[in-house]
C-alpha cells in the first residue's frame, strides 16, 4: 500500500507535464499573424479611392457642390513687376567724383528712408587739378570778401562744395550700386527707392483687341490673389505687342520685388458656361489629364478628367467632366491622388 502511493502521485504530475500549455484569451505572444483590414484608404481596381471617415477627417478633405452659371471668360497674359513713377525714383550723381557716407552711413538695400534724407555725398572732381585751382580761388575770394560781390563767393564754395545724394521719395531702398570711397561718373544711378506697397504691373498683349474688352485683372502674390487696376494702354508696339499698365496696392504687393516676372489673368467682358472651382482641387493623373476628384459615395473619390478655362488667380472653370450637384474634393486633394 505504502509502495502504490507514491507511484500513483508520480503517474499524476507526468501526464500534465505532458500536456501543451494553453495561453488564456489576451495572453497571446504576437506568434500569430496579423489580422488583414480592409478599413484603411487605398486605390480600388476601377482607379477610384476608398477613404474612410476618419482618415478624411485626418487629413482635411474638404468638398464643395458644384454649381453652373455663367463666368467671366480669362486669358494669361505674361507681366513684369516696374517702378511706380509716382511712388519711387532713382538717386543719380550730377558731378563726377568720390562718394563719401551720408550720417546713417551708405543705405542699403531693404533699408526705410524719408524723403529728403542724406543718403550719401559726391566730392566733385577727386584729385584732379581743377578742384586744387578752385579751392585756391575760393580762399583768395574769402581774403577780399570786403571787396568782391557774396554771390561770387558763394559760386566758388558751390565748385567746391560736396553734393549731397537726398531720397526723392520716401520708401525702401530696392537697390544700391555703391560704396564708399567708390568714384563715380555724372548721371549714374546710385539708389533706386520704391514703395513696396504701390508696385506697377506691366503686361504684353499680342492681341490688340484685349485692351477694349478688360474687365478686371488680378495676380498671385504671397498665396494671396491680388486685384489690378487697368491704368493705362500704349500706343506703340514693344516687341510686336502692346504693352498693358496695371497698378496694385496693399500688403500684399510687398512681396514682389521689381523686374520679377508673374502670371497675369486678365478677365474679359465675355462669359463662359461652367462651374467654379479652387485651382488646388485640379490635379494630375498618370495620363498626364487634368483631373478633379468627385466624391461618389460617402467614403469613395472617382477621378474625372476634365477641361478648363482660367478664371482668376485662384479659380477656374469646369467646362466639361462633371455636373452641377456633384461633390469635388476643394482641398486634400493632392493627398487624395497620392493614395495607391
Amino acid at each position: 500500500m505504502n509502495i502504490l502511493k507514491p507511484l500513483f502521485l508520480l503517474i499524476f504530475i507526468s501526464s500534465f507535464m505532458a500536456l501543451p500549455a494553453m495561453a488564456g484569451p489576451g495572453h497571446d505572444h504576437g506568434d500569430a499573424a496579423p489580422a488583414a483590414t480592409g478599413n484603411s484608404p487605398k486605390r480600388q481596381a476601377d482607379g477610384s479611392v476608398f477613404l474612410p471617415k476618419p482618415a478624411q477627417r485626418q487629413i482635411g478633405v474638404r468638398t464643395a457642390v458644384l454649381k453652373d452659371g455663367e463666368l467671366p471668360k480669362a486669358i494669361e497674359l505674361n507681366g513684369r513687376v516696374v517702378m511706380d513713377p509716382n511712388a519711387g525714383g532713382k538717386v543719380q550723381a550730377i558731378v563726377a567724383g568720390r562718394v563719401t557716407p551720408g550720417p546713417r552711413g551708405l543705405p542699403l538695400p531693404g533699408q526705410k528712408v524719408n524723403k529728403g534724407e542724406v543718403l550719401a555725398y559726391v566730392t566733385p572732381e577727386v584729385g584732379g587739378r581743377t578742384r586744387s585751382l578752385a579751392e585756391s580761388r575760393l580762399q583768395r575770394l574769402r581774403e577780399l570778401a570786403d571787396t568782391v560781390p557774396r554771390k561770387v563767393i558763394e559760386e566758388a564754395e558751390a565748385a567746391v562744395a560736396n553734393e549731397q545724394l537726398r531720397a526723392p521719395v520716401s520708401g525702401v531702398i530696392a537697390s544700391a550700386f555703391v560704396v564708399s570711397g567708390q568714384v563715380v561718373d555724372a548721371r549714374e544711378t546710385l539708389f533706386e527707392i520704391v514703395n513696396p506697397e504701390r508696385m506697377i504691373v506691366e503686361a504684353l498683349a499680342f492681341d490688340m483687341a484685349i485692351a477694349s474688352n478688360i474687365a478686371s485683372a488680378s495676380i498671385v502674390a504671397g498665396g494671396k490673389r491680388v486685384p489690378l487696376k487697368l491704368v493705362g494702354v500704349a500706343r506703340s508696339l514693344r516687341e510686336q505687342a502692346l504693352p498693358l499698365t496695371f497698378r496694385g496696392e496693399g500688403p500684399a504687393m510687398a512681396q514682389l520685388a521689381l523686374g520679377q516676372p508673374v502670371k497675369l489673368v486678365v478677365q474679359t467682358r465675355d462669359t463662359v458656361r461652367g462651374v467654379a472651382v479652387p485651382t488646388a482641387a485640379l490635379m494630375k493623373n498618370p495620363a498626364n489629364q487634368t483631373i478633379v476628384w468627385v466624391k461618389t459615395a460617402p467614403e469613395r473619390f472617382e477621378p474625372r478628367p476634365v477641361t478648363v478655362e482660367p478664371l482668376d488667380g485662384s479659380t477656374v472653370a469646369l467646362l466639361s467632366g462633371v455636373e452641377p450637384g456633384q461633390r469635388v474634393a476643394v482641398e486634400a486633394a493632392n493627398l487624395i491622388n497620392q493614395i495607391r
